[in-house]
């Protein structure tokens, strides 16, 4: 653990699974980022803006490599494990790891949806975040529309556990979203 930030330090191998493999972000991975940004739903939930520039993307994916060292997280470059193409961004955000929780989440570029890039990213993504002696459980939340994404939880192994009613604003609305859970050890 880093004392400055009480995070573990950043894995020595990038976790895999499958056709995938977590990396580290560079600046290539920009137009990845561009990419999702066209998506209409990817926007609404973080800080890349909708239709990014160039620059928008770049500072984007900076903001990416910055989430380890600030003590938030683990962001990672979801990419193929053979050719090292970013498809995704991927999230393990520890600001609960004093209490034995993370959250995850993830986005897929539209271009490489529909092959299962976003369910071995999460399984890897477990797989990694059980060597953390402190994780104990890792939660996602998916809007109840999200039928793709709640597949993909249910395909890496997560249990929906309810509906949290108007639990967060998306795009300047308040939305319910569906808790999902895996447990270590389930």
């Amino acid at each position: 653990m880093d004392p400055k930030t009480n995070i573990p330090p950043w894995p020595a191998v990038d976790p895999a699974c499958g056709g995938v493999r977590l990396r580290r972000f560079r600046d290539e991975d920009a137009d990845m980022a561009r990419e999702l940004s066209l998506d209409e739903y990817v926007p609404t939930i973080g800080t890349l803006p909708a239709r990014a520039t160039e620059e928008e993307a770049l500072a984007w994916v900076e903001r990416q490599r910055r989430h380890h060292v600030r003590g938030t997280g683990f962001a990672f470059c979801i990419a193929d494990a053979a050719s090292d193409r970013p498809l995704g961004q991927i999230g393990l955000w520890a600001r609960e790891l004093g209490a034995g929780r993370a959250q995850a989440g993830y986005a897929v570029a539209p271009g490489a949806r529909g092959r299962r890039a976003g369910a071995e990213a999460l399984l890897a993504l477990l797989e990694f975040g059980w060597t953390i002696p402190a994780l104990h459980r890792v939660e996602l939340l998916i809007e109840p529309w999200n039928t793709a994404s709640t597949r993909t939880a249910e395909y890496a192994g997560f249990t929906r556990e309810g509906l949290l009613r108007s639990h967060q604003e998306i795009a300047e609305e308040r939305r319910d979203v569906l808790i999902y859970a895996a447990v270590r050890g389930q």
